[in-house]
C-alpha cells in the first residue's frame, strides 16, 4: 500500500527504472514488510545540470544523486526498521548510479491510518471493517 516517489539524476531507461523499481520493492517489502502486489512507484529522471547541491550542480561536481519518499501508515514500522531501510537503500542506489552525492535523501513519511487509503478507502476504515 505504500506509494514512493522517486529522483534520480540520471537519463531515463527501461533498464533503470526497472533496476530501481525491482530494488525498492525487494527493500520494501523485506524490511518494511509491505505487500508488493500494492506498493506503487513513481520515477522521475531529472538532468544532473538541473539537480542542484551546494549551489553547483551534480554535473560540474561529477556526482550523481537521488531522493525518494515512501508513504506508510504512522506505527507500522519501528524506528530500527526505519533506520535499516534508509541504510540499506542510500547504499542499493550507490550501486545502482555510482558515484552518490552524500546529500541524497530517502524521507519515510508516517501517515496517519484516518488520512491515507487506496481504493477509495482509508486504511483507518480497512482496520475497523476487518474487526469481528
Amino acid at each position: 500500500m505504500p506509494i514512493l516517489n522517486v529522483k534520480v539524476s540520471q537519463p531515463a531507461s527501461p533498464q533503470l527504472t526497472n533496476a530501481i523499481a525491482e530494488t525498492l520493492l525487494e527493500l520494501t517489502t523485506r524490511i518494511l514488510r509491505k505487500k508488493r502486489e500494492l506498493t506503487a512507484i513513481a520515477i522521475d529522471f531529472v538532468p544532473p545540470e538541473h539537480w542542484i547541491v551546494g549551489g553547483s550542480t551534480l554535473a560540474s561536481q561529477g556526482k550523481n544523486s537521488f531522493y525518494f519518499d515512501i508513504k506508510v501508515v504512522d506505527g507500522t514500522n519501528t524506528k530500527d526498521e526505519k533506520a535499516q531501510y534508509v541504510a540499506e537503500a542510500f547504499a542499493a542506489f550507490g550501486k545502482l548510479l555510482g558515484n552518490v552525492h552524500d546529500e541524497s535523501y530517502i524521507y519515510v513519511h508516517d501517515v496517519r491510518a484516518e488520512a491515507y487509503g487506496f481504493g477509495g478507502l482509508t486504511q483507518e476504515y480497512r482496520y475497523i471493517k476487518a474487526k469481528p
